[in-house]
């Protein structure tokens, strides 16, 4: 299960963001786990929450936002929607598909106390 070193990953962003400007704690965590991205999002909530106690995590709200996959079909030259890899393009029904939306992991913001 990758997800527990992502939350590791995750966990270790948090502390490097304070140490460049100090917080005492992370109110509320926000990321992006596209579709395509190949993360499970709920062993990633669970790793998540079972890393913060002890840590700037620890009582954080943590949100997810799933983004839709998109991609390039070369078959038909135009972008679409793609729910997952493997899968054919919706309008031409081709497998030439170049994913360029949906992939990523990244921390969107975070709400910080100072105090």
């Amino acid at each position: 299960m990758h997800e527990v070193s992502l939350a590791g990953g995750i966990l270790n962003a948090v502390e490097a963001a304070a140490r460049q400007d100090p917080f005492v704690r992370v109110s509320r965590l926000r990321l992006e786990a596209g579709r395509l991205s190949g993360v499970e999002v709920r062993a990633l909530r669970f790793a998540l929450e079972a890393l913060a106690p002890g840590t700037l995590l620890e009582g954080a709200s943590i949100d997810i936002e799933e983004p839709e996959g998109q991609a390039w079909c070369l078959d038909c030259a135009s972008s679409v929607p793609l729910a997952e890899r493997g899968a054919p393009c919706p309008h031409c029904q081709g497998f030439w598909l170049q994913p360029n939306g949906g992939t990523e992991l990244r921390i969107l913001d975070l709400q910080v106390e100072d105090h």
